[in-house]
Protein backbone atom coordinates (compact mmCIF):
# COMPACT_ATOMS: atom_id res chain seq x y z
CA UNK A 1 0.00 0.00 0.00
CA UNK A 2 1.29 3.20 -0.72
CA UNK A 3 0.58 5.88 1.60
CA UNK A 4 -0.29 9.60 1.14
CA UNK A 5 -0.55 13.17 2.39
CA UNK A 6 -2.17 15.76 0.90
CA UNK A 7 -1.25 19.20 1.20
CA UNK A 8 -3.27 22.19 -0.05
CA UNK A 9 -5.02 25.41 1.60
CA UNK A 10 -7.74 24.25 -0.82
CA UNK A 11 -10.50 21.89 0.76
CA UNK A 12 -12.02 21.66 -2.76
CA UNK A 13 -8.60 20.42 -4.36
CA UNK A 14 -7.96 18.11 -1.57
CA UNK A 15 -11.01 16.63 -1.78
CA UNK A 16 -10.63 16.02 -5.40
CA UNK A 17 -6.88 14.73 -5.08
CA UNK A 18 -8.57 12.32 -1.74
CA UNK A 19 -11.12 11.12 -4.31
CA UNK A 20 -9.06 9.99 -7.21
CA UNK A 21 -6.81 8.77 -4.95
CA UNK A 22 -8.66 6.49 -2.67
CA UNK A 23 -10.47 4.45 -5.51
CA UNK A 24 -6.99 2.50 -6.33
CA UNK A 25 -6.31 -0.86 -3.51
CA UNK A 26 -2.70 0.10 -3.71
CA UNK A 27 -3.02 4.13 -2.67
CA UNK A 28 -4.00 5.21 0.49
CA UNK A 29 -4.27 9.02 1.57
CA UNK A 30 -3.50 9.41 5.25
CA UNK A 31 -4.10 12.64 5.94
CA UNK A 32 -4.63 16.64 4.39
CA UNK A 33 -2.73 20.04 5.48
CA UNK A 34 -3.88 23.36 4.60
CA UNK A 35 -0.76 24.80 5.57
CA UNK A 36 2.95 24.05 4.99
CA UNK A 37 3.92 23.88 8.93
CA UNK A 38 0.86 21.51 9.13
CA UNK A 39 2.32 19.47 5.91
CA UNK A 40 5.57 19.17 8.04
CA UNK A 41 4.13 18.22 10.96
CA UNK A 42 2.13 15.46 9.31
CA UNK A 43 4.73 14.17 7.47
CA UNK A 44 7.32 13.80 10.51
CA UNK A 45 4.01 12.04 12.44
CA UNK A 46 2.12 10.09 9.46
CA UNK A 47 5.23 9.18 7.24
CA UNK A 48 3.46 8.58 4.12
CA UNK A 49 5.41 7.70 1.54
CA UNK A 50 4.36 10.31 -0.80
CA UNK A 51 3.92 14.71 0.47
CA UNK A 52 1.15 16.08 -2.31
CA UNK A 53 2.55 19.38 -2.03
CA UNK A 54 0.73 22.92 -3.52
CA UNK A 55 3.28 25.92 -3.32
CA UNK A 56 1.48 28.71 -2.64
CA UNK A 57 0.21 27.98 1.19
CA UNK A 58 0.13 30.25 3.79
CA UNK A 59 2.04 30.14 7.31
CA UNK A 60 5.16 28.12 5.32
CA UNK A 61 5.52 27.91 1.72
CA UNK A 62 5.17 24.53 -0.35
CA UNK A 63 9.08 24.84 -0.77
CA UNK A 64 10.29 25.44 2.74
CA UNK A 65 8.00 22.32 3.91
CA UNK A 66 9.53 20.56 1.20
CA UNK A 67 13.41 21.15 2.26
CA UNK A 68 11.87 20.24 5.63
CA UNK A 69 10.20 17.39 4.61
CA UNK A 70 13.11 15.98 2.35
CA UNK A 71 16.02 16.95 5.02
CA UNK A 72 13.88 14.49 7.29
CA UNK A 73 13.59 12.17 5.19
CA UNK A 74 10.36 10.99 5.87
CA UNK A 75 8.69 10.89 2.89
CA UNK A 76 9.35 11.60 -1.19
CA UNK A 77 7.63 14.98 -2.42
CA UNK A 78 5.81 15.81 -5.56
CA UNK A 79 5.33 19.12 -6.08
CA UNK A 80 1.67 20.18 -7.45
CA UNK A 81 1.24 23.78 -9.54
CA UNK A 82 -0.23 25.16 -12.06
CA UNK A 83 2.34 26.08 -14.59
CA UNK A 84 4.32 23.65 -15.90
CA UNK A 85 7.13 26.38 -16.34
CA UNK A 86 7.68 28.05 -13.40
CA UNK A 87 10.37 29.52 -11.11
CA UNK A 88 9.27 28.05 -7.94
CA UNK A 89 8.83 24.32 -9.96
CA UNK A 90 12.67 24.66 -10.31
CA UNK A 91 13.58 26.00 -6.98
CA UNK A 92 11.22 23.11 -5.68
CA UNK A 93 13.98 20.39 -7.61
CA UNK A 94 16.56 22.03 -5.78
CA UNK A 95 14.76 21.67 -2.57
CA UNK A 96 14.64 18.28 -2.90
CA UNK A 97 11.24 17.21 -4.50
CA UNK A 98 11.16 14.20 -6.73
CA UNK A 99 8.98 16.29 -9.59
CA UNK A 100 6.27 17.87 -10.21
CA UNK A 101 2.21 17.90 -11.34
CA UNK A 102 0.54 20.02 -13.19
CA UNK A 103 -3.13 20.35 -11.88
CA UNK A 104 -5.16 19.76 -14.69
CA UNK A 105 -3.71 16.51 -15.40
CA UNK A 106 -5.55 13.61 -16.16
CA UNK A 107 -6.32 11.17 -13.42
CA UNK A 108 -4.05 8.43 -14.99
CA UNK A 109 -0.93 11.20 -14.30
CA UNK A 110 -1.85 11.72 -10.89
CA UNK A 111 -2.08 8.11 -10.05
CA UNK A 112 1.07 7.48 -12.16
CA UNK A 113 2.82 10.55 -10.25
CA UNK A 114 2.18 9.25 -6.71
CA UNK A 115 3.25 5.22 -7.77
CA UNK A 116 6.47 6.94 -9.32
CA UNK A 117 7.54 8.91 -6.94
CA UNK A 118 6.70 6.09 -4.18
CA UNK A 119 9.39 3.52 -5.67
CA UNK A 120 11.98 6.28 -5.38
CA UNK A 121 12.29 7.61 -9.21
CA UNK A 122 12.34 10.89 -9.89
CA UNK A 123 8.59 12.03 -11.82
CA UNK A 124 10.65 14.42 -13.72
CA UNK A 125 12.07 13.60 -17.46
CA UNK A 126 15.45 14.40 -17.24
CA UNK A 127 14.57 16.37 -20.74
CA UNK A 128 12.12 18.52 -18.69
CA UNK A 129 13.99 18.98 -15.57
CA UNK A 130 16.81 20.39 -18.44
CA UNK A 131 14.19 22.50 -19.85
CA UNK A 132 13.52 24.46 -16.01
CA UNK A 133 16.91 24.82 -15.80
CA UNK A 134 17.76 26.37 -19.11
CA UNK A 135 14.57 29.06 -18.33
CA UNK A 136 15.80 29.73 -14.93
CA UNK A 137 19.21 28.91 -13.60
CA UNK A 138 21.47 30.42 -16.60
CA UNK A 139 19.22 33.62 -16.11
CA UNK A 140 20.40 33.60 -12.41
CA UNK A 141 23.81 34.45 -13.22
CA UNK A 142 25.67 32.53 -10.83
CA UNK A 143 28.84 31.20 -11.72
CA UNK A 144 29.06 27.42 -12.15
CA UNK A 145 30.78 25.45 -9.05
CA UNK A 146 32.64 22.63 -10.36
CA UNK A 147 34.13 22.32 -6.84
CA UNK A 148 30.81 20.39 -6.04
CA UNK A 149 32.29 17.54 -8.61
CA UNK A 150 35.62 17.14 -7.00
CA UNK A 151 34.68 13.82 -5.03
CA UNK A 152 33.46 12.07 -8.25
CA UNK A 153 35.76 10.42 -10.75
CA UNK A 154 35.67 10.69 -14.57
CA UNK A 155 33.95 8.29 -14.99
CA UNK A 156 30.96 9.29 -12.95
CA UNK A 157 31.72 12.91 -14.39
CA UNK A 158 30.68 11.48 -18.13
CA UNK A 159 27.59 9.26 -16.61
CA UNK A 160 26.00 12.50 -14.90
CA UNK A 161 26.91 14.72 -17.80
CA UNK A 162 24.99 11.59 -19.93
CA UNK A 163 22.07 11.90 -17.20
CA UNK A 164 21.73 15.51 -17.65
CA UNK A 165 21.15 15.01 -21.29
CA UNK A 166 17.98 13.23 -20.48
CA UNK A 167 19.82 9.45 -21.43
CA UNK A 168 18.14 6.29 -19.31
CA UNK A 169 20.56 4.00 -17.87
CA UNK A 170 20.48 1.61 -20.59
CA UNK A 171 21.49 4.74 -23.19
CA UNK A 172 24.20 5.59 -21.10
CA UNK A 173 25.08 1.84 -21.12
CA UNK A 174 25.12 1.80 -24.88
CA UNK A 175 27.26 5.45 -25.48
CA UNK A 176 29.68 4.32 -22.00
CA UNK A 177 29.97 0.50 -23.35
CA UNK A 178 29.45 -0.84 -20.04
CA UNK A 179 26.36 -2.83 -18.42
CA UNK A 180 23.06 -1.04 -17.69
CA UNK A 181 23.57 -2.62 -13.96
CA UNK A 182 27.36 -0.61 -14.41
CA UNK A 183 25.79 2.38 -14.90
CA UNK A 184 22.93 1.56 -12.56
CA UNK A 185 26.28 1.42 -9.55
CA UNK A 186 27.84 4.37 -10.98
CA UNK A 187 24.22 6.35 -10.68
CA UNK A 188 24.00 5.24 -6.88
CA UNK A 189 27.81 6.28 -6.18
CA UNK A 190 27.29 9.71 -7.68
CA UNK A 191 24.22 9.93 -5.22
CA UNK A 192 25.34 8.80 -2.05
CA UNK A 193 28.54 11.12 -3.22
CA UNK A 194 26.53 14.03 -3.66
CA UNK A 195 24.19 13.12 -1.22
CA UNK A 196 21.57 13.78 -3.78
CA UNK A 197 18.37 10.84 -3.74
CA UNK A 198 16.97 10.90 -7.27
CA UNK A 199 17.86 11.89 -11.00
CA UNK A 200 16.13 15.25 -11.27
CA UNK A 201 18.34 16.76 -8.71
CA UNK A 202 21.14 15.26 -10.56
CA UNK A 203 20.45 17.31 -13.33
CA UNK A 204 19.86 20.33 -11.90
CA UNK A 205 23.44 19.66 -10.05
CA UNK A 206 24.97 19.28 -13.67
CA UNK A 207 23.71 22.43 -15.01
CA UNK A 208 24.68 24.71 -11.64
CA UNK A 209 28.43 23.22 -11.39
CA UNK A 210 29.21 23.68 -15.23
CA UNK A 211 29.22 20.49 -16.13
CA UNK A 212 26.61 20.93 -18.60
CA UNK A 213 25.93 24.29 -19.99
CA UNK A 214 22.04 25.44 -21.04
CA UNK A 215 21.76 24.66 -24.91
CA UNK A 216 25.16 23.09 -25.14
CA UNK A 217 26.21 19.42 -24.16
CA UNK A 218 28.21 17.94 -21.35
Amino acid sequence: MITVLLADDQPLVRAGLRALLDTEQDLSVLGEAADGREAVRQAAELRPDVVLMDIRMPELDGLEATRRIVAARTSRVVVVTTFDLDEYVYEALRAGASGFLVKDAEPAELRHAVRVAARGDALLSPGVTRRLIEEFASSQGARPDEARLAVLTARERQVLGRIAQGLSNGQIAETLFMSPATVKTHVNRIMSKLGLHDRAQLVVLAYESGLVRPGGGG
